[in-house]
């Protein structure tokens, strides 16, 4: 059997909000044009696989503003979680194994118990 953690209340709450933030980040930055400054189109067939942008009308001011603030949270996150004074308590040769732990705390929270509660 697994060892099992129990992980502080304030980690495991960085941890699901830096989920949340990366989910954030992602849905926004998969919106976005694909280039933060105006440019323009271009198709390149001559690599090994052909790429091709539409013209990018840039992001807003708003939307780099955006993105930078969800940024910076995840920063303020993952250096909250990855710093936290519980991982003093685990081993040193313990720590990879209970970090992955942590992150998938949330997905074996939601899974039901073998007696179906």
């Amino acid at each position: 059997m697994a060892k099992t953690y129990d992980f502080p209340s304030d980690l495991l709450a960085g941890q699901e909000e830096l989920h949340q933030v990366r989910a954030e980040l992602l849905a926004l930055l998969k919106r976005l044009p694909w280039s933060v400054e105006p440019l323009d189109g271009f198709s390149d067939d001559k690599g090994w696989r052909q790429i091709e942008r539409p013209a990018s009308p840039g992001w807003t001011e708003d939307e780099q503003a955006e993105v930078e603030k969800l940024r910076e949270r995840e920063r303020e996150l993952a250096v909250f979680v990855s710093c936290h004074r519980f991982w003093a308590e685990v081993a040193t040769e313990e720590r990879v194994t209970a970090r992955s732990l942590l992150k998938h705390a949330r997905e074996t929270a939601q899974e039901p118990s073998e007696d179906g509660d």
